[in-house]
């Protein structure tokens, strides 16, 4: 039993790892504690994490499996979601983004705080999200901006 145990939470494909997520939902006790034990273990050999009271109203599709994603246990993810690698489900003080249904979320993106995102918005690769995105949307990169200066480059600016 012990070997099976073991062989199981290896988590070679991301089935095992659902799959205990979803019962891991549903038990509660000694039994609960060993489908976050199989969780953690299958998360870990795939790089990634969900956190154990994050909300998925559907599996998201993960086209490169777990492979850098971190999911907040506040976060709460819509149906039919697509989620590439290295994204980051942030929380700020408790508060992580609440995700509609169709979206897209692309690689190294950085979704934190207690946003909505809307239906049908796509995220593209390295943005950064801090603000509430409406329905129907494409949200791209960041604006730059300076945030401070050093006095070095002052100095070799002057005359």
């Amino acid at each position: 039993m012990k070997e099976f145990l073991i062989d199981y939470s290896k988590g070679n494909e991301l089935n095992n790892f659902w799959r205990f997520y979803r019962k891991r939902e549903t038990s509660s006790g000694i039994l609960r504690s060993l489908y976050t034990f199989l969780m953690c273990r299958s998360a870990t050999k795939h790089g990634g994490y969900v956190g154990p009271g994050a909300r998925l109203s559907d599996i998201p599709s993960l086209p490169h499996g777990l492979h850098g994603v971190y999911i907040s246990r506040y976060a709460s993810i819509g149906k039919n979601c697509r989620i590439y690698q290295n994204v980051s489900i942030g929380e700020v003080d408790g508060q992580a983004p609440c995700i509609g249904n169709n979206c897209l979320i692309g690689a190294g993106a950085v979704l934190v705080g207690g946003i909505r995102i809307g239906d049908n918005v796509k995220i593209g690769a390295g943005a950064v999200v801090s603000e509430d995105i409406p329905d129907n949307c494409t949200v791209v990169s960041v604006k730059p901006r300076v945030i401070g200066r050093s006095l070095q480059d002052d100095r070799r600016n002057l005359p």
